[in-house]
């Protein structure tokens, strides 16, 4: 898709369309994008910062308002918005983790969204799931009040996306369409980095495995139609989980990735063994200058390892990069899945390109790759831009799949 603002960063124009995305379910509203980008100047993170919580900052402000005048549906729109708006806001902040404003806007984002939940009828539920000690924060969707077991979708976001816009990527569709929803935040994750320091790992099994305990314990939940979905890097993740965890009935890969190894090497001008070893050397300081210098001349890799850094508590770049090659399903992993799986692709993925039917090529359980097109304005990662489409056929997949295990 053409750039419609940002044409020379195309990590700032993604993010952008990221937001747009999330207009149909509440997220957004277009001319709030657009009056917010045309203030902000073109790579700048500050600027980027500073726009959109100045947005963010006055629709929550209406919120407010509408809420102490007894307007609870606008206020609920309002503050959905303001919630999104502030996640963009500290977005690119992450290179400096003791950066004030990244807490800021992130709590002001939960907090909004907090009020949102509260204001839906059934009302979104904030859950805390217990995990190693500690929980992980999720929530919990009903289709009605009636507390009859339905088909579950538990999902969960990326590399970079929080919880709370998992309403805008997957939520709020499933409920439309009478699914039980549950939604959480793993290790690494914006919920559990934030409160608890936890960085990704892995074995993401280990994740999804007490989630689905304590998921299994609630009465709107059907035990044998329990999908997961992962969004983004999620795409590896929950194909991870579900290669050793039987109790996934579903597995929705939006996108599909197979490799991220694939990713820390491609930039690396040697065979992929002898990037693995210099990635993974205690010191390599050619190596080091080099990525320093891709992240100078690349506004998409500075802020990818500049997250990925904070996201996985690696210290350098190249570190970051180490931690990367741990992350595959290699090794008959893939082929260890068991029930259907949906991969979905973007024709244009700007960050995945070609994982998804790498992940298709090593299935070996009942498997669908939906490919999406420019033509239908969904080539972009994740679909962003049209999650209606997207979710559609997601979701249509999935029903007929429930559909044969009714």
């Amino acid at each position: 898709m053409t750039p419609l603002f940002f044409p020379g960063n195309p990590s700032f124009w993604y993010e952008t369309l990221r937001t747009f995305g999330h207009i149909p379910y509440g997220g957004a509203d277009f001319g709030e994008v657009v009056v917010t980008c045309r203030r902000i100047t073109a790579g700048d993170y500050d600027s980027w910062h500073d726009e959109w919580l100045a947005t963010a900052d006055r629709v929550a402000d209406d919120a407010r308002d509408a809420l102490a005048g007894g307007h609870h549906v606008s206020a609920r729109d309002a503050f959905l918005r303001a919630s999104n708006y502030y996640r963009a806001a500290e977005f690119f902040l992450h290179g400096n983790a003791a950066d004030p404003r990244i807490r800021h806007a992130y709590d002001a984002s939960v907090a909004c969204f907090r009020q949102a939940a509260a204001l839906f009828t059934p009302v979104v539920e904030p859950v805390e799931i217990p995990y190693e000690g500690t929980v992980l924060p999720g929530y919990l969707y009903r289709a009605d009040e009636s507390g009859a077991a339905r088909p579950t979708v538990v999902m969960h976001n990326g590399f970079d996306g929080s919880v709370e816009e998992m309403h805008f990527f997957g939520a709020a569709a499933a409920v439309e369409r009478g699914y039980t929803v549950l939604s959480f935040d793993g290790p690494g994750q914006p919920g559990t980095r934030h409160s608890q320091g936890l960085m990704f790992r892995p074995d993401w099994e280990n994740v999804v495995g007490p989630v689905l305990d304590h998921v299994l314990t609630r009465p709107e939940v059907d035990p044998t139609r329990i999908a997961l979905l992962g969004v983004s890097m999620g795409g590896l993740l929950a194909p991870r989980a579900a290669a050793f965890d039987q109790r996934v009935a579903a597995l929705i890969a939006l996108d599909g990735v197979y490799d991220l190894g694939d990713i820390a090497t491609s930039g690396v001008p040697f065979p992929r063994a002898e990037a693995e070893r210099r990635l993974r050397a205690d010191h390599d300081s050619e190596l080091d200058a080099a990525m320093e210098a891709v992240m100078a001349t690349s506004p998409m890799l500075r802020w990818a390892i500049e997250h990925g850094m904070y996201a996985m508590g690696a210290p350098t770049p190249r570190a970051f990069g180490a931690a990367y090659l741990d992350y595959h399903l290699r090794d008959g992993i893939a082929e260890k899945i068991t029930c259907p799986t949906l991969v979905c692709a973007g024709a244009d993925d700007g960050f995945f390109k070609g994982q998804p039917e790498l992940l298709y090529e090593h299935l070996t359980c009942p498997k669908t790759l939906l490919i999406f097109t420019a033509e239908q304005g969904a080539d972009a990662h994740c679909q962003s831009g049209a999650q209606r489409l997207a979710f559609a056929r997601v979701y249509d997949w999935l029903d007929d799949v429930f559909a044969k295990t009714a």
